[in-house]
């Protein structure tokens, strides 16, 4: 496995809290919203009313895109990802658990809203397909494209 490429993969994910999905809507339009995530490795995880326009449209397609950007006060410091994946609605109650606990972890003030949420929500877990390591400080516009597999495999280049 390419350890250092998916390092900095993961630096950004365990640094920033909030990422851009777009899924299709049934009119084939891209929709982005912006939600708030964990992650557990590569594999990312949100949550979001089990009715929304979002969970509506991944049971119809399960395709999406991501990005995740750190904050950044000059170009040359932009980093981020960007994924191209497959998202699943978490069925399983260990795991539904288990992903609770890493989102109170990280976002605490989710207990102050517990009672505030109505109607059901759907957790999912998002299985990177491709990703793309975003990194200016090598220079503008420097990317790093490299399948999730290539990444476990150690087929990627450093």
């Amino acid at each position: 496995m390419n350890t250092t490429l998916k390092q900095e993969i993961l630096a950004v994910l365990a640094n920033a809290a909030d990422m851009t999905i777009a899924t299709v809507r049934e009119d084939g339009y891209p929709q982005a919203t912006t939600v708030s995530y964990v992650n557990d490795g590569l594999a990312i995880y949100f949550g979001t009313g089990a009715s929304s326009q979002k969970a509506r449209n991944l049971a119809r397609n399960r395709k999406v895109s991501i990005t995740i950007n750190l904050p950044y006060t000059s170009w040359d410091d932009i980093r981020g990802v960007s994924f191209g994946g497959v998202a699943e609605r978490i069925a399983a109650a260990h795991e539904s658990s288990r992903v609770s606990q890493l989102m109170l972890r990280k976002f605490p003030q989710i207990a102050n809203y517990a009672s505030a949420i109505t109607g059901e929500l759907a957790l999912f877990r998002v299985t990177p397909q491709v990703i793309s390591l975003l990194d200016y400080r090598q220079g503008f516009g420097h990317t790093k494209l490299v399948t999730a597999v290539e990444l476990e495999s150690g087929a990627a280049a450093a």
